[in-house]
C-alpha cells in the first residue's frame, strides 16, 4: 500500500534552481551562451532601438518635469526587455498588448514616437497605431491587458491563423485575479500567448518580499501546466532568445509560455513618486552596473561591429530624431470635445451624446 506523502517531512523543490536564469551575454559584453540567430546589421539595429529609447525616456522625464506632459512612467533599464520582447513578432500579424510603461516594445513594434508623446501630452489620438501596426492602446488598469491578450489568441485560433500575442505586465501585475484567469484560460484552450513579466523588483514602492511568497514568478506555470522560463532582463541576447523559443512554440501550435525577466526601472515608478524613499542609491548603481545598452555596445566593439565614433554618431542621432518628435508633437492642435466621445463607438450612444452636449455647454460658460 502506497503511503502519502507528508507535507511536514517532504523536502521543497528548489525553485531558483529548477527555473535558472537564463543568461547569454555577461555584463562585461562576453558570451556565455549561443548568440540569436541575427545578421551584422541586424545586431546593430536592436543596439540602436535601446540607445534611441534610453533618450526618448529620458527627454519625456524631463518633458514632465518642465510641465510640457502629463504623469509618465519611465522604462530605462529595461530597455533589452522593451527591444526583446517585439523585436522578433511578425508585423500586421501578430498584436502586443502593453501597460502604460511598454512604448518601448510598443515602438519597437512600429508604434512612432509622436503617438506616444501625444499620449502623455492628453490627446487620445495618441493611442491609435498606424495601420497594419497590431499594437493595443496602453492599458492602465493593471493586469486586464493579459485577458485582453488571450483572448485575442483564442479569436485568431478560431479563426485558423498563427497569430501570436503578447501580453505585458509587471510583477505587481501577477497579484490581481485577471492574472490568472488569463493564465488559466491560455493554457485550458492551448492559445499562443507569451505572458511576459517584467519584474523589477518593486510593485511601485512594495518590493516582492511584501507581495508574494514564491522564489520565482515563473514557477506559477507549474499549476497551469505551461513552460515557465526566467531569463536575465538586462541582457538583450537572452531575451531575444527566450522570446525566439516562445515564439516558435506558439506559432507551431504549442500554446503558451509564462516569461518573468529579471529588471529594474533606474527612475520612479511614475513622475508622481519618489524612488528615494523605497530604494537605497547602492541597489540602483549595482542595477546600473548590469545596464542591458553598455553590455550590447561592449560586445558589439569586441565583434568589431562597432565603435567609439558609431556610438557617438548614435547618440547625437538618436537626440536630433526625439526632438524632431517632441516638436512635432507638441506643433499639433489640442484634441477637440468631440474626440473624447465620438471615437469610444462605432456608434455613439444616445447617453454619450447627451454627455458630450452638456460638457460642451459646461466649458462654454467656463469661457
Amino acid at each position: 500500500m502506497q503511503t502519502a506523502p507528508n507535507p511536514a517531512t517532504e523536502t521543497k523543490l528548489d525553485m531558483e534552481q529548477l527555473f535558472e536564469v537564463r543568461r547569454v551575454l555577461n555584463p562585461d559584453g562576453t558570451l556565455v551562451g549561443p548568440e540569436p540567430d541575427l545578421t551584422p546589421e541586424q545586431l546593430k539595429e536592436v543596439y540602436r532601438l535601446m540607445v534611441y529609447l534610453r533618450v526618448f525616456d529620458q527627454r519625456c522625464l524631463n518633458l514632465q518635469r518642465q510641465g510640457r506632459m502629463g504623469t509618465f512612467a519611465p522604462f530605462s533599464g529595461q530597455e533589452a526587455c522593451q527591444v526583446g520582447s517585439a523585436y522578433l513578432l511578425q508585423k500586421g500579424k501578430d498584436w502586443i498588448f502593453p501597460t502604460y510603461r511598454d512604448h518601448g516594445a510598443m515602438h519597437t513594434l512600429g508604434v512612432p514616437s509622436v503617438n506616444t508623446l501625444r499620449y502623455y501630452m492628453g490627446d487620445e489620438m495618441g493611442s491609435r497605431a498606424p495601420e497594419g501596426v497590431n499594437a493595443f492602446p496602453i492599458s492602465i488598469p493593471i493586469a486586464t491587458q493579459l485577458v485582453h491578450a488571450v483572448g485575442a489568441a483564442w479569436a485568431a485560433k478560431i479563426k485558423g491563423e498563427d497569430t501570436v500575442t503578447v501580453g505585458y505586465v509587471g510583477d505587481g501585475g501577477t497579484s490581481p485575479g485577471d492574472f490568472h484567469e488569463a493564465m488559466n484560460f491560455a493554457a485550458v484552450y492551448n492559445t499562443a500567448t507569451i505572458l511576459f513579466v517584467q519584474n523589477n523588483k518593486y510593485a511601485i514602492s512594495t518590493p516582492n518580499a511584501k507581495q508574494f511568497k514564491t522564489k520565482t514568478l515563473a514557477q506559477r506555470a507549474l499549476a497551469y501546466d505551461i513552460p515557465g522560463v526566467r531569463v536575465d532582463g538586462q541582457d538583450i541576447f537572452a531575451v531575444l532568445t527566450v522570446f525566439k523559443e516562445a515564439i516558435d512554440r506558439a506559432r507551431a501550435g504549442g500554446g503558451p509560455t509564462l516569461i518573468e525577466a529579471l529588471t529594474f526601472r533606474y527612475g520612479p515608478h511614475t513622475t508622481s513618486d519618489d524612488p528615494k524613499r523605497y530604494r537605497t542609491q547602492e541597489e540602483v548603481e549595482a542595477w546600473q552596473a548590469k545596464d542591458p545598452i553598455e553590455r550590447m555596445r561592449k560586445y558589439l566593439v569586441t565583434k568589431g561591429l562597432w565603435t567609439d565614433t558609431d556610438d557617438e554618431s548614435l547618440w547625437n542621432w538618436a537626440k536630433d530624431q526625439v526632438n524632431a518628435a517632441v516638436t512635432e508633437a507638441e506643433s499639433i492642435g489640442k484634441p477637440s470635445v468631440d474626440e473624447l466621445f465620438d471615437y469610444l463607438y462605432a456608434e455613439p450612444t444616445p447617453e454619450l451624446l447627451r454627455q458630450k452636449e452638456y460638457l460642451k455647454k459646461y466649458l462654454s460658460k467656463q469661457g
